[in-house]
């Protein structure tokens, strides 16, 4: 059997980590889209708020549905299949004038297909490749993530003043597309006996899985605690991402300062998260996970009682270390503890849940700082859920 120096694992790594900054960067860029959308057609900023809150469910809804798709057809099919959805949700969106075809449209269907070529549907062929390095794979898929928000965020905010949101959309569906396909069909192999074969990851000599039903991964205590975990980092996350910047605006902060620093926690992150991926391959991974959840359990609380810019950015950086590890860990986990059969669906479900929080978490933020004049009580509640996720995780079984 041929070997290759060069680990063709790597390539679906780089590839899926690509393709996610892509898809997910899309999904953070729904700012540098708001107002134009708002102004041509005429909707007001809740009516186009509201329509992107729906996204983000029936995101979630979309994981698990992505997962099972992967694992009965495989990620090449749901690449392909993701793809063919944005390229026509977008054209659909582009050319609605009313409420319910946007809605469909940019609500339901654009989330469909931007989550069906999402670090989900990426999770169980990184998974399969990898056993010595599942960890650092994982975490270097997670920063495609992370690299959305700091590289498409600043482009769609170039091109949208120029051309138009329409014209930037369709066009960067139709580059997705180019790009998707030579990778849906050179690239992702789900099966390894499609290419040479490598020593340096022995994904071959891997022993044969038992089937496991998902009637009984739900009677299952890990699945629930990895459940819990992942609905408090969405919960966080988006509480973070909708209300931070006004939180410290209202503490003190002027808007550069607060915008800095939130976006510091990212800038990090990109950095870290190879760290944690490395770390998490050598020490036990739950202990990783509780370490995320604990630090950033305590940044929340920290972040609310900053008062001065040392402050603020000494919070910031620490919590950046962290900021992208809850996803990628709890895959491997996943992994590790039921198998790579049915990781796709298993990361679906718990995504769901982490989508849900996420609702709650931007609801929250605004309901109890116009009813309670006060952001301590959203951004306590996201710690004390974090410190919870963080005893939970400890609890995972070591294997």
């Amino acid at each position: 059997m041929i070997r290759s120096p060069w680990y063709f694992g790597w390539n679906i790594v780089i590839a899926a980590s690509f393709l996610t900054m892509l898809s997910s960067g899309l999904r953070m860029s729904m700012g540098v889209f708001f107002l134009p959308i708002v102004n041509d057609l005429n909707f007001s900023r809740s009516v186009l708020s509201g329509i992107i809150a729906i996204g983000m469910l029936f995101s979630g809804i979309a994981m698990p549905i992505a997962g099972y798709l992967v694992g009965k057809y495989g990620t090449r099919f749901v690449l392909i299949f993701g793809s063919i959805i944005i390229i026509i949700s977008t054209v659909w969106a582009t050319n609605s004038t009313d409420y319910w075809n946007f809605f469909l449209s940019f609500g339901v269907a654009l989330s469909f297909g931007t989550s069906f070529v999402g670090s989900v549907s990426f999770t169980p062929i990184v998974a399969r490749w990898f056993i010595k390095r599942r960890g650092l794979a994982l975490f270097i898929l997670s920063t495609g993530s992370m690299a959305g928000i700091a590289v498409m965020l600043p482009v769609f905010a170039f091109f949208i003043p120029i051309y138009g949101w329409q014209t930037t959309l369709i066009s960067f569906a139709v580059i997705f597309m180019i790009i998707a396909l030579p990778i849906a069909l050179f690239i992702m192999k789900d099966n390894q006996s499609e290419i040479e074969v490598s020593s340096i990851e022995p994904v071959i000599n891997q022993k044969i899985e038992p089937s496991i039903k998902l009637i009984d991964v739900l009677k299952t205590r890990p699945f629930w605690q990895l459940s819990f975990g992942l609905f408090t980092c969405g919960f966080s996350m988006n509480l973070l991402g909708t209300h931070g910047v006004p939180m410290l605006i209202d503490h003190g902060f002027d808007p550069i300062t607060s915008s800095n620093g939130i976006g510091l926690i990212g800038l990090v992150a990109i950095f870290s998260t190879l760290v944690l991926g490395y770390l998490s391959d050598i020490v036990q991974r739950k202990n990783i996970l509780m370490m995320v959840y604990l630090i950033r359990g305590l940044g929340f609380i920290a972040l609310v009682l900053a008062s001065t810019k040392w402050q603020l950015f000494t919070i910031a950086a620490v919590g950046g270390l962290v900021w992208a590890g809850a996803l990628s860990m709890s895959g491997a986990i996943t992994a590790d503890i039921y198998g790579v059969k049915i990781v796709g669906l298993l990361s679906g479900l718990t995504y769901l849940g982490h989508q849900i929080g996420a609702m709650i978490g931007s609801w929250l933020g605004g309901w109890a700082y116009d009813h309670l004049h006060t952001h301590l009580v959203a951004f306590g509640t996201a710690s004390i859920l974090l410190l919870l996720a963080a005893f939970s995780a400890y609890q995972l079984p070591k294997r």
